[in-house]
């Protein structure tokens, strides 16, 4: 039987993130140290640790089926491709920084300017479309002291919080790309990978919707029932159930996470009382 070869990075956040995504999947991996690739007992899949910048070209060439990876990269390696899912984790932004004395934020800035950055490609291709000739620095590894060595008068890099820009004496000023992790897969995968894609696209979805939301229980009067019920974004129909106390009902829904606070003030508004919220571990719909 085939195994669906799976491409992770081989140690970093994104190994992190991306491991406990697949074992929240109920794929159980244990790997020895040092261990390139690992076979896993309860799933027909096979990981792949891998260096980060070296994954797409894996997936395009066919030697790993899918990987988990940031945008960023992708667009970078302008890799040939097939983005399968956003996951949700792994956030950042390309960014355009300079010294923090300068106060232009415009990107005319750049022009004529020398710019150290890791992602030439993902730069050449914003300021190409913005008509801004700078010469551009490719390094690897610790862009932000470009400015302070004299080599640059802005970088191109990563962001996620900023404070390392903040302790190199550089503040944001353009943002290029915002990124996440992604499913990735290659366009030469056979129909029976494929197969095995969508089983674990299933998973990965029902982990996903369970992670962004939250079961809400709540006790109301029947004669509420109904503003209360508008307000919820139900999947279908939230659960009623009758109390002891006659007149009232315990009402059960799943809601946003990203819209939580929104909706239980709406909630209580509307005559909703003693709201209860669980996590959900897995979401099937």
């Amino acid at each position: 039987m085939s195994k669906l070869k799976i491409a992770i990075q081989k140690s970093g956040r994104l190994n992190e993130q991306s491991l406990q995504l697949l074992k929240s999947c109920g794929i159980s991996i244990n790997n020895g140290n040092d261990q390139l690739k690992v076979t896993v007992a309860n799933f027909p899949i096979e990981i792949l640790y891998l260096r980060n910048s070296d994954i797409p070209q894996y997936i395009e060439d066919g030697v790993a089926d899918i990987a988990m990876i940031g945008e960023n990269l992708l667009v970078e390696k302008q890799s040939k491709v097939e983005v399968v899912k956003k996951l949700g984790f792994s956030k950042c932004k390309v960014c355009l920084a300079v010294p923090k004395e300068v106060e232009d934020d415009d990107i005319s800035y750049f022009e004529g300017k020398r710019i150290a950055t890791s992602y030439p490609n993902t730069l050449r291709g914003f300021l190409n479309k913005r008509g801004i000739n700078a010469d551009i620095h490719t390094i690897s590894g610790s862009v932000e002291i470009a400015p302070n060595i004299g080599l640059a008068d802005g970088i191109c890099d990563i962001v996620s919080s900023g404070s390392t820009l903040f302790k190199n004496g550089l503040r944001q000023t353009q943002v290029i790309l915002k990124s996440e992790a992604v499913l990735i897969k290659s366009l030469k995968m056979s129909a029976e990978k494929e197969e095995l894609l969508e089983n674990l696209l299933f998973r990965i979805k029902a982990v996903l919707r369970a992670k962004n939301s939250k079961y809400i229980l709540m006790n109301v009067r029947e004669k509420k029932i109904e503003a209360v019920t508008k307000i919820l974004p139900v999947l279908k129909s939230p659960t009623i159930l009758p109390l002891a106390e006659k007149g009232w009902c315990s009402l059960h829904s799943v809601i946003d996470e990203n819209k939580f606070w929104e909706v239980i003030d709406e909630l209580r508004l509307a005559g909703a009382e003693d709201i209860l919220i669980i996590p959900i571990d897995k979401m099937v719909i």
